[in-house]
């Protein structure tokens, strides 16, 4: 069943924001099981969100989970836009400051893309996407 955001907009979002919340666990146990060192997920401030931090060896990767059901609308990772990258930037700025770490450290932005197709999940990790 499908729901129009126009007559039941609450439901919408509370599908969206389970969808996402549902992709960025995925994230999660995908990162882990590669061995990666998270630091941090969910952080948000006025200026933004942040999904996934990573720690690597001295650098800090902010991680960026997008999670489609079908590309049927597009690939996930084309829907980081620039609005939204600056919005992960500015974000980081303030996690950067909120843990007393030097501003000038290691970062980098990543994206990591879920897409599942016939019950079979492909996860593609893209380092520096912005």
């Amino acid at each position: 069943m499908s729901y129009s955001p126009e007559v039941f907009p609450a439901l919408v979002s509370t599908n969206k924001t389970s969808l996402g919340r549902f992709g960025e666990e995925l994230a999660r146990e995908y990162l882990r099981k590669k061995k990666q060192n998270v630091v941090d997920h969910n952080f948000r401030c006025p200026l933004g969100e942040i999904d996934i931090v990573v720690r690597k060896n001295k650098a800090y990767h902010f991680i960026e989970v997008k999670y489609r059901r079908s590309t049927d609308y597009g690939l996930p990772q084309d829907s980081v836009v620039k609005r939204k990258q600056r919005r992960i930037r500015n974000a980081a700025v303030i996690w950067l400051k909120n843990r007393y770490l030097p501003l000038d450290s290691e970062i980098h932005f990543d994206v990591l893309a879920i897409t599942e197709q016939r019950h079979t999940k492909k996860y593609e990790y893209i380092p520096d996407a912005f």
